[in-house]
Formats: structure tokens, sequence, C-alpha cells
């Protein structure tokens, strides 16, 4: 027989277990939501933790490489500027030794032609104070001593007009051989080849202080053809083979100095071929106008010298020019190529590490783990200049005129 009444309360009591049972099933679905989301905030947590330990080795490896990298280019870099510094240092100073000689050689062509005129002024001068000293001399030059003085003092003073003593290219008062033969000229002016020009200021001058003094002209006349033989002979005692033999090395010629132009034209006048025989005796005449203007020509001569010297000396800093420049010409074009070897280096590098490094990193990108993109590494492009090899001839292919 069936209880109705005890079924009656055993729907009621499922009605209450179906309550209690939707009641612990909505609480599970609570507790498993709560736990999801606590499991979703920790594993994007873990997730962001992880992305960031990877990206900061990351960065450290990169950070690392690059930076030995950095370190090694730039004591590469340094290495090369100090041997490209040893290498223009003696350009720069050959440059300056070369301006210098530049200015030295424009220096003296500007004093040498600047000063012709004075000179000039200065030689009329002397001419037209000798002429109003002769007359005071005549009397006081009949004294042997007195006249041989006076001789050496105009021969002196000449040449300190043509600007001779400060080259000191002469000698004064030389001696050749020895004993009584001894010669005594009055001056020794050295030329530029070791040679040299023998001067002699010891003219016989009695004759002609003699005619001064006598007022018949056929007895005046007399002593000027005197004075005039006198000459001549001694001109033939300075061109004889003794006196040029006496001399190392043998000198060009002979000058005869005539310290006076009055001296030399009454010469001239008693025997008009005095010069031509002088001449064909090695023997030149000179007054002091012609001795200034002969001493003034061995002086240019010097200077001339001096500027084929620095011609010389230009030219050989223009060829140990060339050569340094050749030689650094070398080293840069070295430096180029490693500077090419440095930068095709780079590249590889880049490339590897864009293939095996920055291929993984960028999957974080696609994975939304961060929003900061990497960036792009350019590789190294272009090549470096060289120098063209110089084709023309060297300088010191050129024969010296």
């Amino acid at each position: 027989m069936i209880d109705f009444a005890h079924m009656t309360i055993s729907t009621g009591n499922l009605a209450f277990l179906g309550a209690g049972f939707g009641l612990g099933l909505l609480t599970a679905l609570v507790l498993v939501k709560l736990v999801m989301h606590f499991f979703s905030d920790r594993f994007k947590a873990l997730s962001n933790k992880a992305l960031y330990e990877n990206s900061r080795h990351f960065m450290d490896m990169a950070q690392s490489h690059f930076s030995g990298y950095v370190r090694e280019a730039h004591q590469d870099f340094k290495v090369k500027e100090e041997a490209f510094t040893r290498a223009v240092d003696p350009v720069h100073r050959m440059l300056d030794r070369y301006e210098q000689r530049l200015g030295t050689m424009e220096k003296d062509r500007s004093q040498a032609f600047g000063a012709i005129s004075q000179y000039l002024s200065d030689m009329a001068k002397i001419q037209h104070q000798l002429a109003k000293e002769t007359d005071n001399l005549v009397k006081a030059l009949r004294v042997p001593h007195v006249r041989g003085r006076w001789g050496e003092v105009t021969l002196k003073r000449a040449v300190e007009l043509a600007g001779m003593v400060d080259h000191c290219d002469f000698i004064e008062q030389g001696v050749q051989g020895s004993g009584k033969g001894a010669l005594r000229p009055d001056m020794v002016v050295k030329l530029p080849g070791n040679r040299q020009v023998v001067v002699d200021a010891k003219v016989p001058l009695m004759a002609y202080l003699d005619a001064l003094e006598t007022t018949n002209e056929a007895a005046q006349k007399e002593r000027l053809d005197d004075h005039a033989r006198q000459v001549m002979a001694h001109i033939i005692q300075l061109g004889s083979k003794n006196y040029a033999a006496a001399f190392s090395p043998s000198p060009e010629f002979v000058v005869l100095f005539i310290p006076g132009e009055n001296f030399f034209s009454a010469a001239l006048a008693a025997r008009p071929d005095l010069i031509e025989k002088g001449v064909s005796h090695g023997v030149i005449l000179a007054t002091p106008t012609t001795l200034i203007a002969l001493l003034k020509t061995v002086s240019y001569v010097w200077l001339q010298q001096a500027g084929h010297e620095n011609a010389r000396a230009i030219r050989e800093l223009g060829l140990e020019l060339f050569e340094r420049l050749s030689t650094m010409a070398g080293h840069m074009n070295r430096l180029g190529k490693d500077i090419e070897r440095t930068a095709a280096t780079f590249n590889r590098t880049l490339g590897a590490m864009e293939k095996r490094v920055l291929v993984s990193a960028r999957k974080f990108e696609n994975l939304g783990v961060s929003s900061a993109g990497l960036p792009d590494c350019e590789p190294v492009s272009g090549s470096v200049l060289t120098l063209n090899r110089i084709k023309e001839r060297s300088p010191g292919d050129e024969t010296d005129e």
C-alpha cells in the first residue's frame, strides 16, 4: 500500500534538496570563475615576468656584444688615428720649412734689387769725394808708406761700398810664397766654385807726382810717359807665370787697382794700348769706380750662388715631400681597406643577429606580450674613396738646369 503522506514529504525533501543542489552548483560555478580569474592573472604576471627577464637578458647580451665591438672599433680607430697623425706631422713640418725657404729667397731678392739705387748714389758720392781729396793728397803721396796706406784704405773703402765685407768672401793682406820672393797681394777675392781673383794696389805713382810738379810741358809729357811705362812694367810683373803659380788655386785674373781716376787716365793718355796689353797678360786695370762695379758683380754672383743653393734645398725638400706624400697615400689606402673590412664585419654580425636573434625576439610582438617594437639596425653601405696612384714622373726625374 502506498503511503501518500510520506510521498508528499519525500517530494518536499526532494525540492529542498534540489534547491540546495542548485545553490551548491551556483557556488561551485562562482568558485570556478574566481579560480580561473586568479590563475589567469597569475599566468599573465608570470608571462610578463618571463618576457621581461628574456628581454633584459637579450638586451644585456646585445649590449655586451656591441660594447665589445664598439671598444674594439674605437681602439682600432685610435691606432689608425695615431698612425695618420705620425704620417702627417713630418709633412706639416716639411711645408713649414718650404715656406721659410721661399720667404728667405724673396727677402734676399728684395734687398738685393731694392739697394741698387742706393749703391749708385753712394758710388757717385765717393767719386766726387775722391776727386776733391786727390789734390790734397799729392804731397802726402810722395812718402812711400803713406802712399801704400792710402791705397789700402781706398781699396778697403771700395770693398765696403760693394758690400763684400759682411759676406767675408775676400782676404786682405794675404801672403803667397816665402823668402825674398814672397808675394804680398793686397786682397784675394773668393769666387764661387773655389776660384779667386787677386787684387794688387801697389801701382807706381812717383813719375805721375813728378809730372804734377813740372811746369814744362815737354818735361811733364816725359814724366807721364815714364808713369805709363812704370804701370806697364808692373802689369808685366803681375802677369808673369811665377806670380800666378804662387797661388793655389790659380787666380782667374789679377786686378791692378789704381786708387785714382786721374792716375789711370794719365797713363792711358800716354799709352792708349794699356788696357789691351793688360788683358793679354791676364791683368785687369781697375779704378775705384770700376772696382766697385767688379766687386758688386762678385757679390751678386755670391747671391746667385746662395739662390742656387736655396733652389737645390727646395728641390730636395720637394723630393722628400713627394716621397712622404706617396707613403702617406699608401697609409691612407690601407686605412680605407681596413675601414671597408670593419664595415663588412659589422654587416656580417648584423646579418647573423638579424637571422638568429631578432627573428625570435620579434615573436613576442606577435604574441601581444609587448607593444614596444624592436628598433631596426641598418647595415653600413657605400665604399671608401681611394687615392689614385700618381702617374706623373717624380721630381727626381727632372734634369737640373
